[in-house]
């Protein structure tokens, strides 16, 4: 069903949670499930995401603030390579979220089995980004949470960026923590305050880990990557492009005032850089380019062990891990305590309720 019609039908009733046939659960997070759901007797059986989270543990783990946030950003946006919300509702205990169904797995999925990504598979996915980027900072909305985990791949391969729990309107600077460690740009470590340009050095590394199959700043410690960013050394391996290593270098410019994509042209700057040559940032727009070759989830081609041992730096384990919820866990102390009648009120934005936990 189209994007149109399912806002509409989503939109166009009050919700509970018995009106849905409960599927799989794809996702789990510490206060939250995304379970994917049909609707009960609807002639369309599209499947929709929809995202559960616990009242008591929102409130617990203080992310009253976290969850605001991505529930009013969501409801503000609208773009092809994002997850577009359809709505929400809320019972005693719960809150809901009704989201687009994205069945073609994480980029950090397919990073993790491929090692690392041809150029133009990278050069595909990280224009995409470009483009969402480019409309959220035009709605002085700044992302904040870039990584694999958080890139989703539909089943035609397009991008589609989801999480946006530290996603934040911002007209000028904003001074909270948060983040994943090795997407952490130096003005956000540095507490100097920080607006779009996060973004952009974010995009810089995902473009270097896709190409290198690392991230440039690694360490078994947070504290260990907050040195290494300060210290801004990036070692390129021998086989990387190198109009992208010049796009990398110009994302990764500690000096934010001197980085790529914060200067007077913005986001034009990087599309015409010239690793970017030759996209049509239109056609690109409009999902008219494919990428090179079409997967899903379950069909990712499995790298030689010695690949992936060429594509690892010394430093960092063979097996990558995945940073899981506890990097959300180590900054929660960004997020202020929410006094109960702030909760109140928060919680009243989902639908009217007799309490709250």
């Amino acid at each position: 069903m189209p994007m149109a019609q399912l806002k509409a039908l989503a939109r166009g009733r009050a919700w509970a949670f018995s009106d849905f046939e409960l599927k799989d659960t794809v996702g789990k997070g510490t206060f939250s499930r995304v379970r994917v759901v049909k609707i009960k007797g609807a002639s369309d059986r599209t499947p929709i995401a929809l995202k559960i989270l616990r009242k008591g543990d929102v409130i617990r783990l203080k992310q009253v603030e976290h969850v605001k946030a991505e529930k009013q950003i969501m409801s503000m946006i609208e773009h092809p390579f994002i997850v577009n919300l359809l709505g929400a509702f809320q019972d005693d205990k719960r809150l809901f979220m009704m989201l687009e169904y994205v069945n073609g797995g994480e980029l950090f999925s397919y990073l993790r089995r491929e090692g690392r990504l041809p150029n133009d598979h990278v050069r595909f996915y990280s224009g995409e980004i470009v483009l969402v980027f480019g409309y959220l900072h035009n709605l002085h909305i700044i992302y904040r949470d870039l990584k694999p985990e958080n890139v989703l791949l539909d089943s035609d391969g397009h991008v589609k960026l989801t999480d946006f729990g530290f996603a934040k309107v911002v007209e000028e600077r904003t001074w909270t923590l948060c983040g994943t460690p090795e997407y952490l740009a130096p003005e956000v470590i540095q507490s100097k305050g920080h607006g779009k340009g996060v973004d952009w050095w974010a995009l810089g590394i995902l473009l270097f880990e896709m190409l290198a199959g690392y991230p440039p700043f690694y360490d078994e410690n947070p504290f260990g990557i907050y040195n290494k960013v300060l210290q801004g050394r990036v070692d390129f391996p021998r086989h990387f492009d190198m109009k992208a290593k010049d796009l990398v270098k110009k994302l990764l410019t500690p000096d934010r005032t001197k980085r790529i994509g914060c200067l007077k042209p913005g986001v034009d700057d990087i599309k015409k850089h010239k690793w970017y040559k030759g996209t049509d940032w239109d056609l690109l727009m409009a999902r008219g380019i494919q990428k090179a070759q079409r997967h899903r989830h379950h069909q990712f081609r499995r790298r030689s062990k010695r690949a992936f041992r060429n594509s690892t730096p010394p430093s960092m384990p063979k097996k990558r891990k995945q940073r899981a919820d506890q990097t959300k866990l180590r900054l929660l102390y960004c997020f202020l305590s929410i006094e109960p009648c702030l909760r109140l009120c928060f919680f009243g934005s989902f639908g009217q309720i007799s309490r709250l936990d």
